[in-house]
């Protein structure tokens, strides 16, 4: 992810944020702190994008692990990709369809140095964006190194029901966006995100439980049509 030469390494790097309050939602609802359809404890997967690094020497990935579990969620795996368009896209998409998966959070690859292809990479699988969340971090990391945040490309958005975020390398972008962002949010995010799956799912049960109830009378008024005749 070329971690040593890219912003992602300077400070909060590349990819900043926002102003430190958070907006509320005005598609979602009511009050940001308790949505009915936040989750409580969200599973997520850890992904670290790097060509010169490994799980054992991955501060950035190690604070994603334990930021999330002080806060109370569970990490559904922690893996490692190189710095590669297909390894990093078929990763993330992979992951966002495990069952045991809501969120995805990759570190890395999200400079501007020619290998840096994270943000290429992810946002094809994206049914939705999340542009504030580069936004967001992108002004908090100005507060932290200045215009250097211009490099950043921070992105975040929604693929098969699962909120995606794609932050930068270096191990104090990560605690900015995780700290300050992130963990306020991803409840939630992933509520709101799959919400839409699980209603249709419900709908598709009560139509097949009306389906169901119909079915015995058709046949019925077929059976006393038959015997008339």
């Amino acid at each position: 992810m070329s971690d040593a030469h890219d912003s992602e390494s300077q400070g909060h790097g590349d990819d900043g944020g926002d102003g430190h309050g958070h907006a509320h939602d005005h598609d979602g609802g009511d009050d940001h702190h308790h949505h009915s359809h936040d989750a409580a404890s969200v599973s997520v997967a850890v992904v670290t994008v790097t060509s010169s690094r490994t799980l054992k020497e991955d501060p950035s990935g190690e604070y994603l692990v334990s930021a999330f579990e002080d806060a109370g969620h569970e990490i559904a795996v922690h893996e490692l990709v190189r710095d590669e368009y297909d390894s990093v896209q078929g990763t993330v998409d992979r992951l966002a369809r495990r069952d045991d998966t809501d969120a995805v959070v990759t570190t890395g690859g999200t400079g501007v140095t020619p290998d840096d292809v994270t943000p290429e990479a992810v946002e094809p699988l994206f049914a939705k964006t999340l542009p504030g969340f580069g936004e967001l971090f992108r002004r908090l990391s100005y507060e932290e190194v200045g215009t250097h945040t211009i490099g950043s490309r921070a992105v975040a958005g929604v693929t098969t029901a699962t909120p995606v975020f794609c932050l930068p390398g270096s191990e104090n972008a990560v605690r900015l966006g995780v700290d300050e962002i992130i963990l306020p949010e991803i409840g939630h995010l992933v509520g709101l995100a799959s919400r839409d799956s699980d209603d249709e799912t419900e709908t598709e049960a009560e139509d097949e439980d009306e389906d169901a109830e119909q079915t015995p009378a058709t046949e019925s008024a077929d059976g006393d049509a038959d015997q008339a005749s």
